[in-house]
């Protein structure tokens, strides 16, 4: 195991026992004045409804609370700043509150990555009471954004399909510099392939890209911008002209084939891309719609790239930002056919198309429809912002106080939360695909493959069937008990990969993006009495006159 001085590294500074709503701290004192310091409390941190309108959620921001239970103890400022604006405390609670840390705390988790559903707690954690409720705010504030955009990125991989390339363009349009980085990371998780933010990089290891923007082409007005430069041909090739030469030649021959007229190809454009070719001539990759992509952009792109490949090397391929982007993505492969076809030069065919230009998930399956010819999304606001819904919702509630379940009822039914120690576990049948949560007491036995159990429905009486496992997998691990209990943290290649195959195991219909079916999350016969029971005994008699 590993001691918590191996990971003291904070991935955010701001994250701190300060990072919490002022009642927590009013709380904590209360139970200190009522002597309830070492009354030992059981909380669930769950969700009760997936997000945007679909029926499963990525789980993630384990590791990021991991970190702070390692560094949570309030310093001499806190306590300073604290007595100043809390005036009247007690000083016996500052002195308490200066020595309290993470310590005589026990966390059980879904591991980070793990598809999840409703109702089944993602963290459960164990201790005392002031301590535990101190962690509430923090705790989900590191899980709320982080499964929920993880989840997004999830939806917009599903959308396009496993051998797409997907980009998170999302810095200039996230929620300051840490919703940013956020992003960048659990976008990461939720299975898009690389960013454009370069810190994100360098912190985590994502892999970065990005090209140019159309302020780039349009700082260049003619080609004596870029006349007589050139560049060293790659290998032996031996070139017949400048790189400037051998694109003009193939303007006139690109012109005739693709039928489009080559004096409407601005030159400054094209002067931008031979630029760009001679800083990065094994990148080559040009945005081609800063005036027009099918009368400018695509043909001053093919004429450089063809020029460079006369150098030796090959263009990797085209942005799009605006338009029809099915349509135009359809024309761009047509055309580099053609080519490929009419010059014998197969890769010119398989040349990479991008877009980006606010595309949303609904986007997405649109394009899909249309047939279109794009191998790569550069995809920003809608998928860092999470535009379709701004929070996931996750809440902390108290489930047990001294061996003594706990239950928080309501008006609204959906909002009962389910009492007591638990276990859960998910139930596989025999092709490997998840048919259901169940939530049972912890004092139960555990369910065994191949044996028939009685699952129900948490509220509803009725809805109950019996189901025999194929396989099973208890949920929860113990990942905290005083001190971290692994070896290290997972990288964040492992929990992608751990996202996309939990996501193998769950039904078609479950994660489609139009009318998904629900995901059981069932209960126990006996889990089922217990808070029926509980339930009754806490709820109020009403009174009719």
């Amino acid at each position: 195991m590993a001691d918590s001085e191996t990971f003291s590294c904070q991935s955010n500074g701001v994250v701190q026992p300060l990072l919490t709503d002022l009642y927590q701290i009013t709380m904590a004192y209360a139970y200190w004045k009522a002597g309830k310091i070492d009354d030992v409390a059981v909380f669930d941190l769950f969700f009760r409804k997936n997000p945007f309108k679909g029926e499963f959620t990525i789980f993630a921001g384990l590791e990021e609370c991991i970190k702070y239970l390692m560094n949570f103890k309030f310093s001499d400022s806190d306590i300073k700043y604290l007595q100043s604006v809390m005036p009247d405390v007690d000083d016996g609670f500052w002195e308490y509150v200066s020595n309290i840390d993470a310590s005589s705390i026990k966390v059980y988790a879904i591991p980070e990555g793990s598809v999840v559903f409703p109702k089944i707690p993602l963290m459960k954690l164990e201790g005392p009471l002031p301590i535990v409720q101190l962690l509430e705010t923090t705790m989900l504030n590191l899980v709320n954004y982080a499964s929920l955009v993880a989840t997004n990125a999830a939806r917009f991989r599903i959308a396009v399909g496993p051998k797409i390339q997907l980009l998170e363009f999302g810095l200039r349009r996230a929620q300051g510099p840490d919703g940013g980085l956020s992003a960048s990371k659990y976008c990461y998780i939720g299975g898009f392939d690389g960013t454009s933010n370069v810190l994100a990089g360098k912190k985590y290891g994502i892999p970065i890209k990005g090209t140019h923007a159309h302020s780039f082409v349009n700082s260049f007005q003619s080609l004596s911008e870029v006349a007589g430069q050139n560049m060293k041909p790659a290998n032996d090739v031996k070139p017949d002209g400048t790189v400037m030469e051998l694109t003009e030649k193939w303007l006139q021959k690109l012109g005739l084939l693709l039928h489009i007229n080559i004096d409407e190809a601005n030159k400054g454009e094209r002067a931008s891309f031979l630029a760009y070719a001679k800083a990065f001539p094994s990148i080559f990759l040009c945005l081609i719609d800063t005036y027009s992509v099918l009368k400018s952009g695509l043909l001053n792109f093919l004429a450089v790239a063809l020029a460079l490949h006369e150098y030796g090397y090959k263009a990797v391929g085209v942005r799009l930002d605006s338009g029809d982007l099915a349509y135009l993505s359809r024309r761009c492969r047509d055309a580099f056919s053609k080519v490929a076809a009419r010059y014998n030069l197969p890769w010119v065919a398989n040349l990479t198309i991008v877009a980006s230009n606010d595309i949303n998930e609904e986007t997405l399956h649109s394009l899909k429809e249309q047939n279109h010819q794009i191998n790569s999304f550069g995809i920003g606001t809608h998928l860092v912002t999470c535009q379709k819904q701004p929070a996931l919702g996750c809440v902390f509630k108290l489930v047990e106080i001294n061996a003594k379940p706990r239950m928080k009822l309501s008006e609204e039914v959906q909002k009962i939360n389910i009492p007591g120690r638990k276990d859960a576990y998910r139930l596989f049948n025999s092709d490997g695909i998840a048919m259901l949560d169940l939530i049972q007491l912890s004092k139960e036995k555990p369910p065994q493959a191949g044996v028939k159990i009685m699952v129900r429905h948490p509220l509803i009486e009725s809805k109950r069937a019996h189901v025999t496992p194929h396989t099973i997998l208890k949920l929860h691990e113990p990942i905290w008990d005083g001190k971290y209990l692994g070896d290290r943290f997972p990288s964040l290649k492992e929990l992608r990969d751990r996202a996309t195959e939990s996501l193998r195991h769950i039904r078609e219909d479950v994660i489609r993006e139009l009318n998904p079916t629900p995901y059981k999350v069932s209960v126990s016969d006996q889990m089922y009495c217990f808070l029926h029971e509980l339930w009754l005994q806490n709820a109020p008699v009403g009174e009719i006159s």
